[in-house]
């Protein structure tokens, strides 16, 4: 067999026989399910170009059958259980670098992510509104409605972990949610990875939380000290204690969570946020995550040909 798609981004040979073993076998009773490889390309080219699921090609079966998969290994978790067992793989191979960067950007949501329905009953219109936003990831600034998305990424610039909030969320807050998600299960028996050896991040994550939180689960920080945190450590003298430990020649290694960025946002459905559902939209990261990993999979069995 080739290892090439049957069209523009979809799965190659090579990323469908990683991915075919760990697919679920059945659907249980009832009619059988349409092939999982058609059905994740639809996926795919749905996540690719943006576009409503309603103009899915033909070529991928009828829509709502696509579309009603994704949803389903949303809920149950199946698109987040691949993209671990995939990391696994190459963890298990010691291909995972554990010099961990963080960093977050923040997405434009489109209109039509708006209007997700909330669950119970609100006090009032306005309460509605702003709390349904909030559980829905979304925040609202000048530039109208953006989404956050929180990323922890290994040394090759890999995806390991991804958190959404709204657009207008600290990152310092969600610093500790980003480091917890990070979850590299063993090929044998453990527990699973889930701290770095080191985790670089900008001065955005300059805060004495983050090092005492990095200090107490043994991982080494390399993050710049803000300009104001200095200032104020050297005007209060020996009472402000010693600087921070920092390695700008480790730090010039953070540039490859920006990179990672670059190329999940090739996925126009992840640098515009069409879905009204977080868990979705999340669901679309993890899948666009996981052919990040395959891609690398497959770049490191290409032969040397110099």
């Amino acid at each position: 067999m080739s290892d090439h798609g049957t069209g523009r981004g979809e799965l190659t040979d090579a990323a469908w026989e990683a991915l075919k073993p760990l697919l679920p076998a059945t659907a249980g009773p009832g009619r059988p399910w349409r092939d999982h490889r058609q059905v994740i390309n639809g996926v795919l080219w749905r996540l690719r170009t943006g576009a409503p699921w309603r103009d899915l090609p033909e070529r991928y079966g009828p829509w709502q059958t696509v579309y009603e998969r994704f949803a389903r290994w949303e809920r149950d978790g199946t698109w987040a259980r691949l993209l671990e067992q995939i990391q696994a793989r190459d963890d298990s191979v010691g291909a995972v670098e554990w010099t961990v960067s963080v960093d977050s950007t923040i997405n434009r949501s489109h209109q039509h992510a708006a209007g997700a329905r909330k669950r119970g009953r609100a006090r009032t219109a306005g309460w509605k509104v702003r709390h349904a936003r909030a559980d829905q990831a979304l925040g609202r600034s000048r530039g109208g409605l953006t989404t956050k998305i929180h990323l922890a990424c290994d040394g090759r610039g890999l995806p390991l972990a991804v958190v959404v909030t709204p657009g207008n969320v600290n990152d310092c807050t969600v610093f500790k949610a980003v480091l917890e998600s990070v979850r590299v299960p063993r090929a044998g028996a453990g527990r699973p990875r889930q701290r770095p050896d080191t985790v670089i991040a900008d001065k955005a994550y300059s805060s004495r939380e983050v090092r005492q939180d990095l200090r107490r689960w043994g991982i080494r920080a390399v993050i710049p000290e803000r300009t104001d945190q200095r200032a104020n450590r050297q005007r209060r003298g020996r009472a402000g204690g010693r600087p921070p430990t920092f390695d700008p020649e480790l730090y010039k290694a953070r540039n490859v969570v920006e990179r990672c960025f670059s190329r999940l946002k090739q996925f126009r459905a992840i640098a515009t946020r069409f879905d009204k559902l977080a868990t979705r939209y999340r669901a679309g990261l993890h899948i666009a995550s996981l052919i990040l990993w395959l891609r690398q999979a497959a770049h490191e069995r290409l032969p040397d040909t110099a």
